[in-house]
């Protein structure tokens, strides 16, 4: 994800405007928002997309009554005029019928992120994902770090941060706390890095 400019003098609404205009002029150009910078998300490779199907495979198992959407819009931050595109969102399968691009993010029970390889991926996954999450008052984030291949579970949010943070290496089982309950056994991602 790259910077376009330092402090944009953008409304959330010209935001979403623009977004819609880039989406539709470049095939898979999609724009976040967050913290008032404008960026724009890298396109997930061959192996990003079978951690998601590793994933999604997991949750249909353990939590049937739930779907991890893919891609799906949310509206970030304490008063909703951030705009985040996580990889994937675990919610009630219907929980987004009706509402457009960005979607309410009260029902959703945890965000997850892959890592690209880009440069500021860092950045953007480790540091501003998880404030602008927690600042939500989303539940859970994963994120299924590549480049260190470590998995990191965050909880417990509280104003911009997560009260509790779990990172374990790739192989190791990791608890993904209430209100999602699942126990991830990892060994497989190490086979999606490069």
């Amino acid at each position: 994800m790259t910077a376009m400019t330092d402090h944009p003098h953008m409304l959330t609404e010209d935001f979403e405007d623009l977004a819609r205009i880039a989406a539709r002029e470049k095939e898979g150009m999609r724009l976040e928002f967050i913290d008032g910078v404008l960026r724009s998300k890298a396109m997930p490779d061959g192996d990003h997309g079978m951690i998601i199907q590793w994933l999604t495979r997991i949750c249909m198992q353990h939590r049937p009554e739930l779907w991890l959407h893919q891609g799906q819009g949310i509206k970030a931050q304490e008063y909703r005029a951030g705009r985040a595109i996580p990889d994937a969102a675990l919610a009630p399968s219907e929980a987004f019928v009706g509402q457009g691009d960005w979607v309410d993010p009260d029902p959703i029970l945890m965000v997850v992120e892959v890592t690209s390889w880009d440069s500021d991926t860092h950045r953007r996954d480790h540091v501003e994902k998880p404030q602008a999450y927690a600042e939500t008052g989303i539940p859970v984030y994963l994120l299924i770090d590549r480049a260190k291949c470590e998995i990191s579970v965050y909880s417990e949010p509280e104003g911009r941060r997560y009260a509790a943070v779990r990172t374990l290496p790739f192989g190791k089982n990791i608890e993904l706390p209430e209100p999602v309950g699942i126990t991830l056994q990892t060994e497989q991602l190490k086979d999606w890095v490069r």
